[in-house]
């Protein structure tokens, strides 16, 4: 029986997961660990019988210990709590799913640990792709990607030579503002941008999504994960998220994976790669699809992009502070404490206020991050 770790697992991706768990019943939960949600992380410690569970918040955490006090599971805080969790003995797999950079720790010591990383959590390798990728040579570990679009290159180069390829086409839906013009979005609202068309994800992603800076990170994200450059890897959108992604040949062939929008394809793939189980839910019909769309995003309206790209060229602590401005520009705009165009602004004015630090070490990382959370407070307080 296949053993993991699942962190983040009261969030979308982490309740996902355990989904799939529950329905292919082969894989067995050692380690689970949330940011706040005692409740439902209750529930998933009752069903799934965790050898050790971690709460961010120390408050939540005791006061959880108390309420599965008559289980025999070790309840655990903090980012030591969180490390504990990823380094788990038995679990062979470690599900990345928290939110931020509050991964890049855990997922450093999981690899460490000789652990394989399903890893939806993109900001470890956008700010720390430099250590991520040649640690996970070193130790002979597999970084399995849960993100739809780059479970899809992954499955795409299945087979393949990796040095023959010419460029990945990582696909966008444009989220529910395509087509929009920047008049039009200074009057988004939070339940406007809360509105993506085809993803059902958690309230960050799905501003992410709405801005482009999501994609933005994707970008950054696949330079890493399948060692190309920044400009091999083009954004096209592609509005009814049929298309996952793709990837283009010296040849000129191109290979793509298609599918629903269902996120517990790549949970499922990652979990059990590089075997294919049954996965119940909707096919796709191409009589009745029709047609597929594409489109050029339009980095002018949504700037975030094009930042994005900057920032991944210029490489450095430059992805640090393009990751960390948004978490903290997203987070005041889900609060009605910004403008929909003023995270876009927030990231823009981080990114030229930052004097970039060359190949940093997790400290730096960290250093970069707080650096660009007290410049945006002291700039927009």
């Amino acid at each position: 029986m296949k053993k993991i770790a699942v962190l983040g697992s009261t969030g979308s991706i982490g309740t996902q997961t355990l989904e799939v768990v529950r329905a292919q019943k082969d894989i067995e939960v050692t380690a689970l660990a949330a940011g706040s949600n005692i409740v439902r992380l209750e529930e998933q410690i009752r069903e799934f019988h965790p050898e050790i569970v971690c709460v961010w918040e120390e408050e939540k955490a005791k006061a959880l210990a108390l309420t599965v006090s008559d289980l025999p599971v070790k309840v655990v805080c903090g980012m030591e709590g969180l490390i504990a969790a990823a380094v788990e003995t038995d679990a062979e797999i470690v599900v990345t799913a928290i939110v931020g950079m509050i991964g890049i720790r855990p997922t450093i010591a999981a690899m460490e640990a000789g652990k394989d990383i399903a890893l939806a959590n993109k900001e470890t390798l956008v700010t720390a792709g430099h250590i991520i990728m040649p640690l996970a040579k070193e130790k002979g570990v597999k970084i399995l990607p849960v993100d739809s679009e780059h479970s899809a290159i992954f499955q795409s180069l299945n087979g393949e030579d990796k040095k023959a390829v010419h460029k990945i086409l990582l696909t966008a839906s444009g989220g529910p503002f395509r087509g929009k013009t920047r008049e039009e979005l200074k009057k988004v609202r939070i339940e406007d941008a809360l509105k993506h068309p085809n993803w059902s994800m958690g309230r960050k992603i799905t501003i992410d999504s709405s801005t482009m800076v999501n994609k933005g990170l994707e970008v950054m994200e696949a330079h890493w994960l399948f060692d190309v450059s920044m400009d091999q890897v083009q954004v096209v959108v592609q509005p009814q998220s049929v298309i996952h992604s793709m990837v283009q040949f010296d040849d000129g062939a191109v290979i793509a994976q298609l599918g629903t929008p269902d996120m517990k394809l790549p949970i499922q793939y990652a979990l059990y790669y590089p075997e294919r189980r049954f996965l119940p839910g909707e096919r796709l019909d191409f009589a009745k699809l029709g047609q597929i769309a594409f489109e050029v995003p339009d980095m002018e309206t949504f700037r975030g992009l094009k930042l994005a790209y900057e920032a991944g060229r210029r490489g450095g602590t430059l992805p640090t502070v393009f990751n960390a401005a948004n978490e903290m520009a997203a987070a005041l705009f889900l609060e009605r404490k910004i403008s929909y165009l003023t995270i876009v602004d927030m990231i823009e004015g981080a990114m030229e206020h930052h004097c970039v630090k060359p190949s940093p070490d997790v400290a730096q990382i960290l250093e970069a991050e707080q650096e660009t959370y007290d410049y945006i407070k002291s700039k927009w307080n």
